[in-house]
């Protein structure tokens, strides 16, 4: 098995990071768009040059611009699985597949038993004589997993592999991928919109945003208490930062009390976090209890599950660009209030719901 030590910076991207991937561990690289996740993963590659950087797999250099070392693509042992399967149109599934080990040095012989063990692996043995344009997109991806394999890759990166599926399709694929790092510890780096497939196919999540890492560490950990905007959002949890003074967090949104951990100084960075289910959302506003109690604007409404029994009722932005705090309420809920977008309405929380603990 091979790690992967990465540094570089990329100045026309905004790129500057510093990235360890260790043996066997599968990372998911979270972010919004524009964060500088595709342009890590030209630089692992080797389709983009770093202005500056290291870049080692499993001990053998493949970037030091200080040494002008720069190996090509097609010898970094790295493969890369995209959104779109990329299949040679005018080759067979199983040539398709035996181009990868061929590419690598193997012979013909070799390069169709490695095809056709990982078509097997992929349970598309069945598609072997089959030209590419007569596959499903889901078939066509099972495809391209078997093909990004089939070289022995020490570093697999892939690129958001299910952002172009069908709903019904991307669980089979999820499954499949899932098997296929697990079984063999293989080393990975996953680009992914989707919590669920952080969830499911990684150890470790890492947070990049303007080109930086902002948050690292344990998926469940991360999901469960997060440091960032977007950690906070793709794990549907809502999050206010700001300082603490006096014991309280002071916010872009006001005074933010709940409860703090060990950390939480006079004058230091914090985050809060608070479920949206633990929100309240009132016309007037609301006295008693709730410590905080928020005016904002509603921006959007929609149905929560199949059915649609939960209602989001999700905030415009703050005024410094961050996300807007969401409330899950139920459909009589919204109907008694009679809650649109544009409305301005009141949303409330108890301090007992609300954790405050140190920004990353």
């Amino acid at each position: 098995m091979s790690g992967l030590e990465l540094r570089a910076r990329v100045a026309a991207r905004g790129l500057d990071v510093e990235l360890s991937v260790a043996p066997g561990e599968v990372v998911a690289l979270l972010g919004p768009n524009g964060a500088g996740k595709s342009t890590l993963l030209d630089v692992t590659a080797g389709l983009l040059r770093p202005d500056e950087g290291r870049v080692v797999l499993g001990g053998r250099v493949l970037v030091d611009t200080a040494k002008d070392v720069a190996v090509p693509p097609h010898q970094r042992s790295v493969a890369l699985l995209a959104q779109e399967a990329l299949l040679f149109p005018h080759l067979t599934i199983r040539e398709n597949v035996a181009f990868a080990p061929r590419s690598a040095g193997a012979g013909r012989r070799e390069a169709y038993a490695a095809a056709d063990r990982w078509l097997d692996e992929v349970d598309a043995t069945e598609l072997a004589g089959r030209r590419p344009r007569k596959l499903s997109g889901g078939q066509a991806q099972r495809v391209a997993i078997a093909r990004a394999l089939a070289a022995g890759p020490e570093l697999l990166l892939l690129d958001e592999p299910m952002a172009a599926l069908d709903v019904g399709v991307a669980p089979a694929v999820r499954a499949l991928l899932r098997r296929v790092l697990r079984t063999g510890d293989r080393t990975a780096i996953l680009v992914t919109h989707d919590v669920l497939d952080a969830v499911s196919l990684a150890d470790r999540v890492v947070v990049l945003d303007a080109g930086r890492i902002v948050e690292e560490g344990a998926v469940e950990r991360v999901l469960a208490r997060p440091r960032s905007v977007f950690a906070a959002r793709i794990a549907g949890i809502n999050l206010v930062a700001g300082k603490v003074r006096d014991g309280v967090l002071d916010t872009v949104v006001g005074a933010v009390h709940g409860i703090a951990e060990d950390g939480c100084d006079d004058g230091e960075s914090a985050v809060a976090v608070f479920s949206p289910t633990a929100v309240a959302v009132h016309r007037k506003q609301p006295e008693g209890s709730p410590r905080n109690v928020f005016r904002v604007r509603i921006a959007e409404i929609e149905g929560l599950g199949r059915h649609g029994q939960a209602i989001r009722v999700r905030a415009v932005d703050h005024p410094d660009g961050s996300a807007g705090p969401v409330a899950d309420v139920t459909a009589a809920a919204v109907a008694q209030l009679d809650l649109a977008p544009g409305d301005d309405v009141w949303f409330a929380v108890k301090a007992t719901e609300v954790a405050i603990y140190p920004a990353a």
